[in-house]
């Protein structure tokens, strides 16, 4: 049975984050999952109990929709084996966490859970944002968040449990110039972004 809720956040051109209060048992979660999926635009995200409803509107779309046209222009033109996975949900209830990335991609071979995820920002969240990913031991994360990524590697830690570290290059696209990335994506046509990105790849090679 689906639960019935109504909440102060609705589907829109502006992202909005809302944290619902209190801690919710997961077979609650998954009742508002099954809410959530029926309504366009609206991402659910639980971690611990906690469940964060947030709504993506047109520029955070644009925005994940042109790196990943990049990210995988990059990959065709180097040869690079890849396996795109998109927003596929990551969840395990042992885990205490499910989300959604905006963009994940496997890379040399099909995995559980992907290498590398991406996240479009233009709202803080309530919810840590990275530590749902080391539960799933995502090796790399990437933030777009005011018109620059900020890059994460999970890292291996002295007590046993690894930890993210901000870093100045992809692990997995070590050759990639972010820079050169950052200033394509905020291109507003997808071929004009592309032709750019291309251009400069091959000059530089």
């Amino acid at each position: 049975m689906t639960t019935q809720v109504s909440l102060p956040i609705q589907p829109s051109s502006v992202e909005q984050a809302l944290t619902l209060p209190g801690r919710y048992p997961w077979d609650h979660f998954k009742n508002l999952q099954s809410w959530a999926a029926q309504t366009p635009g609206l991402k659910i995200t639980y971690l611990d109990g906690a469940i964060e409803l947030t709504t993506t509107g047109k520029s955070h779309e644009r925005v994940k929709k042109l790196i990943a046209i990049l990210i995988e222009a990059y990959c065709f033109e180097l040869g690079i084996r890849f396996f795109p996975s998109g927003n596929a949900t990551c969840e395990a209830e042992e885990k205490g966490a499910s989300f959604d990335p905006d963009e994940s991609y496997y890379f040399e071979i099909d995995k559980p859970y992907p290498d590398l995820a991406i996240e479009v920002v233009f709202t803080s969240g309530g919810l840590e944002k990275l530590e749902k990913y080391r539960r799933f031991n995502v090796a790399e994360v990437w933030f777009w968040q005011s018109n620059h990524l900020v890059i994460y590697h999970l890292n291996p830690a002295a007590d046993g449990n690894p930890d993210y570290q901000v870093a100045d290059r992809s692990s997995w696209l070590p050759n990639l110039d972010i820079a050169l990335l950052e200033r394509c994506t905020q291109l507003e046509e997808a071929v004009e972004a592309q032709i750019q990105f291309l251009t400069a790849l091959r000059s530089n090679s």
